[in-house]
C-alpha cells in the first residue's frame, strides 16, 4: 500500500510537534496543504525534507483578515508546491455577508495566482449551517465557473456537498476529495457511488475527520487506507483498484512524478 497517496493532510500543525517525523514515515506520499501564509512555509519546508511530500500554498477562507497576496506569490517559485490551496470559501463560520463578500473577492484572487503559475486549486468549500445565510457551494461553483477559461483544475477538498453539486464541480472539470467523513456519515453514499473512479482523490485532511475505526484519536496520513477501503466497498471494487486509479489521479492533477 506504500504508494497510497493522502492528496490533502496538514503535517506541519502543532499537533505533530512530538512525533511528526514518524507519522511522516508511517504514511504513503503526500500534499501538505497551507492554511495561511506560516502554515504555507512550514508545509514547503517540509516538502523540501521529505522526498515524498509535496506543498501547497494558500489560506484557508477563515483565515484572510491579515492577507497580503504578495507574500503567496513569492513562495509559489519554490519546487515542491504542486497547488494553490486551500483556498475558498466557508459560510459555516462565516456567516457575515460582507465577510462573506471579502471570501468571493480573495478567492477569486488565489484563481489568478494559480493561473499566473499554472497550477490547480485546492478548493476548501463549507456551506452555511441550515438556516443560516448563503450558500458556498453555488458561490464557488459561479466563480469557478466564470474563470473556467483560466484554470487548471483543481479538486474540491473534503466535499460534502450534494449530488448536484458534486456533478458541477466535475463538469467544471474539478476532481471531488473524499476522506474520513465517508466512513461515518451514510449522506454522502450515493455521491461517491456516483464519481467516476478517474475523478477522485483520496484525503484525510488529518489532523482532523479521523476515519472509523480510528474515530476519537488524532487523524494521520497513513489512516487514508480506511477511505480507499470505504470507496471500495461503497462501488463494489478491490480496494488495490481504488488505489490504483486515486494515486493516478494524483499524477494527473498536479502532475507529480510517482
Amino acid at each position: 500500500m506504500s504508494n497510497l497517496f493522502d492528496s490533502h493532510c496538514h503535517p506541519q500543525f502543532h499537533h505533530y510537534d512530538h512525533d511528526r517525523e514518524e507519522v511522516i514515515l508511517r504514511g504513503g506520499p503526500m500534499i501538505c496543504v497551507g492554511t495561511d501564509l506560516e502554515m504555507s512555509k512550514k508545509a514547503i519546508e517540509l516538502a523540501k525534507t521529505h522526498s515524498g511530500v509535496w506543498a501547497a500554498v494558500g489560506a484557508h477562507p477563515n483565515d484572510i483578515e491579515n492577507l497580503v497576496m504578495d507574500d503567496f506569490v513569492h513562495l509559489m517559485n519554490e519546487d515542491k508546491v504542486i497547488a494553490v490551496g486551500e483556498v475558498g470559501l466557508d459560510y459555516y463560520r462565516t456567516t457575515d455577508e460582507a465577510k462573506q463578500k471579502k471570501q468571493k473577492e480573495v478567492f477569486k484572487q488565489f484563481i489568478n495566482l494559480a493561473y499566473q503559475f499554472q497550477k490547480p486549486i485546492i478548493l476548501h468549500c463549507r456551506d452555511a449551517a441550515v438556516g443560516s445565510r448563503g450558500h458556498s457551494h453555488k458561490d464557488a461553483i459561479d466563480i469557478l465557473r466564470s474563470t473556467r477559461d483560466i484554470l487548471y483544475g483543481g479538486v474540491a477538498h473534503s466535499f460534502t456537498g450534494t449530488l448536484e453539486e458534486a456533478r458541477e464541480y466535475l463538469n467544471i472539470g474539478f476532481y471531488l476529495g473524499f476522506n474520513g467523513i465517508i466512513t461515518f456519515a451514510r449522506q454522502y453514499d450515493e455521491v461517491v457511488v456516483q464519481t467516476p473512479l478517474d475523478r477522485i482523490l483520496l484525503e484525510t485532511d488529518a489532523p482532523y475527520l479521523t476515519p472509523e475505526p480510528y474515530r476519537g484519536q488524532r487523524n494521520e496520513p497513513s489512516y487514508v487506507l480506511e477511505v480507499a477501503k470505504k470507496v471500495a466497498e461503497l462501488k463494489g471494487i478491490s480496494a488495490e483498484q481504488v488505489i490504483k486509479v486515486t494515486t493516478q489521479n494524483v499524477h494527473n492533477l498536479f502532475k507529480i512524478s510517482l
